[in-house]
């Protein structure tokens, strides 16, 4: 499974300012989520790839999609690609990443340890979780966690 972060778009078949019923009809024709939780009138949709263990929000202002966060899969052995700018935002370690990003002409800020956001693309990149991902020898996780894309910052 590919899912490209399309800066100021969406990702994949979610389109920023698209409407619950057409998010849901997406999830419903894709097949590859489980949708977890959803009010009648969401604020945000959860889904889950049950296979890999990526989980999906989809936030909602005023009935449009203005937000799409993705959470790192937990099962390493997991066929995921999450992909942005031709990265992977989730195998490529966080400093190369970052770095990788920097030499595309992207700014990066820091905005608090472990959080790192990408202003122009409204984009937010995170590896701050406490689930048992690859850590480094000093203890730090070593892939980004977490993606927030979103129609603003």
């Amino acid at each position: 499974m590919e899912l490209e972060l399309l800066p100021h778009v969406g990702v994949a078949r979610f389109r920023l300012g698209m409407s619950v019923e057409e998010a849901r009809d997406a999830v419903r024709d894709w097949g590859l989520f489980r949708t977890v939780s959803s009010d009648p009138v969401p604020g945000q949709i959860q889904l889950s790839n049950d296979e890999s263990g990526l989980g999906v929000v989809l936030g909602f202002t005023s009935g449009a999609l203005s937000g799409v966060e993705l959470w790192r899969f937990t099962n390493e052995d997991a066929d995921v690609r999450v992909v942005l700018d031709g990265l992977d935002a989730f195998r490529t370690p966080s400093e190369d990443l970052f770095e990788q990003l920097a030499e595309r002409g992207h700014t990066i800020e820091e905005n608090d340890p472990g959080f790192d956001g990408l202003p122009e693309l409204k984009v937010i990149l995170a590896n701050e979780s406490s689930y048992e991902y690859p850590m480094d020898e000093e203890g730090y996780l070593i892939y980004y966690d977490y993606v927030l894309v979103a129609n603003r910052m």
